[in-house]
């Protein structure tokens, strides 16, 4: 897996937190962004449309949620 990534978080945020174990678990590296901190990149993901937290963003996609099943496949 070689495309960067890139997960907009919150603080106390669960799914966050699950979404960074997942993809720690599968080997995947990534960088963290704080919402809460980070105006620019709160009107990223509203951009791309998301509007819940986490947000995984990668070259070729992007989806909000712990979304367990796509953090696999991008470690396949």
């Amino acid at each position: 897996m070689s495309e960067s990534v890139v997960v907009y978080t919150l603080p106390e945020c669960q799914p966050c937190r699950m979404t960074k174990m997942k993809l720690d678990q599968e080997g995947i590296s990534y960088a963290v962004v704080d919402l809460s901190k980070d105006e620019a990149a709160l009107e990223h993901i509203r951009a791309l449309g998301h509007l819940q937290a986490p947000v995984v963003e990668t070259s070729s996609t992007s989806w909000s949620g712990f979304q367990p099943e796509l953090i696999t496949a991008l470690a396949e």
